[in-house]
């Protein structure tokens, strides 16, 4: 007697059945709830839910399947975090109504307890890098987070929204002017604005390398009474270095056209007092919440946010926040 083959191919339906699987597991769902404010390693998650490392190496691969959490190599390290809904793919809907639940509900006070322990030991190795790498820093921020850790995090953030044609971009401080040719590449024309002309100058060098004509560079203060606004404000690992950054996110708020962007990327909150001196930050970083609120104060909505975990033990954090489009009212 031979076998039926089956005539109905169900490959449309493969991926919300991957993300069914994904979401059918209590542990599963603790984990997508621990990536809600950070990024995790395979060891750290393991520690943090009492599992052996190869049963929470096939539970992140399941999830990885959904296409609910993404890894970032660096070195010999891997860090896992969440990925954002697409809202125009098959199972988009799901995904966002998935992450949804799970973020209303709170961890086991047991993996919280264990992902303290972890920040500990976070801190531990931050310690440990900065005396290795102290000799190295001459205010080179790049040494603890550079663009290349965190631009596919920022990246997917950007790509997530709608502009229209002829959208603007403005970048605060664009440093070496690194992410400059990404934001040519999206826009009708873009304004990198720098304090300091030696800045300045490496971002120009940029532009001339990767011919962005579409790239105007202006020596200003960003928080100054420039008439100058953007669908798309950044600031790329530059909010710790102002004085009163509740201060900076209003005044840039009102950079932001109505129904526009504001994509900020800065270490997550951190005990690391050399950086002040090293790196002249004036900010350990930021508390997640705090942000947010003084996002919220300036008329901002918060929007969707990735964490990048990085090997020497620091977190970044890229938030997007957005101006209401009915919202006409410049500060």
């Amino acid at each position: 007697m031979s076998l039926r083959i089956p005539s109905i191919r169900h490959e449309p339906f493969d991926e919300l059945s991957a993300l069914a699987k994904a979401g059918g597991d209590p542990l599963r769902l603790n984990v997508l709830r621990a990536l809600a404010h950070a990024s995790f390693g395979v060891l750290e998650l393991a520690q943090i839910f009492d599992i052996g490392q190869s049963g929470m190496s096939h539970h992140l691969k399941v999830l990885a399947q959904a296409g609910l959490v993404a890894t970032r190599r660096e070195g010999n390290a891997i860090f896992y975090r969440r990925t954002l809904p697409e809202r125009s793919q098959l199972g988009g809907r799901l995904h966002r109504a998935l992450l949804e639940e799970v973020d209303a509900l709170a961890l086991p006070a047991e993996a919280q307890g264990r992902i303290a322990v972890v920040e500990g030991q976070r801190a531990a190795t931050r310690k440990d890098f900065y005396s290795r790498m102290e000799d190295k820093f001459r205010a080179q921020q790049a040494l603890i987070a550079g663009l290349p850790q965190y631009r596919d995090s920022l990246l997917a953030l950007l790509d997530e929204r709608t502009f229209g044609p002829g959208a603007t971009a403005l970048e605060v401080g664009p440093g070496d002017g690194g992410f400059l040719p990404d934001l040519a590449q999206r826009f009708e024309r873009v304004t990198a604005l720098d304090n300091d002309a030696a800045m300045l100058e490496m971002a120009r060098a940029q532009c001339r390398t990767h011919g962005l004509a579409n790239v105007e560079l202006q020596l200003a203060d960003a928080l100054g009474e420039l008439p100058l606004a953007a669908d798309c404000v950044v600031l790329n690992m530059v909010l710790h270095h102002f004085s009163d950054p509740r201060r900076a996110l209003l005044r840039l708020a009102g950079r932001v056209q109505p129904g526009g962007s504001l994509l900020v990327t800065d270490l997550c909150s951190h005990n690391q007092d050399w950086a002040r001196e090293a790196c002249g930050d004036l900010w350990l970083g930021f508390d997640q919440e705090d942000l947010a609120r003084w996002a919220t104060a300036a008329g901002l909505v918060p929007g969707e946010s990735l964490y990048v975990g990085l090997r020497n033990g620091f977190q970044i954090q890229v938030r997007h926040f957005q101006r209401p489009a009915g919202d006409t009212h410049h500060r």
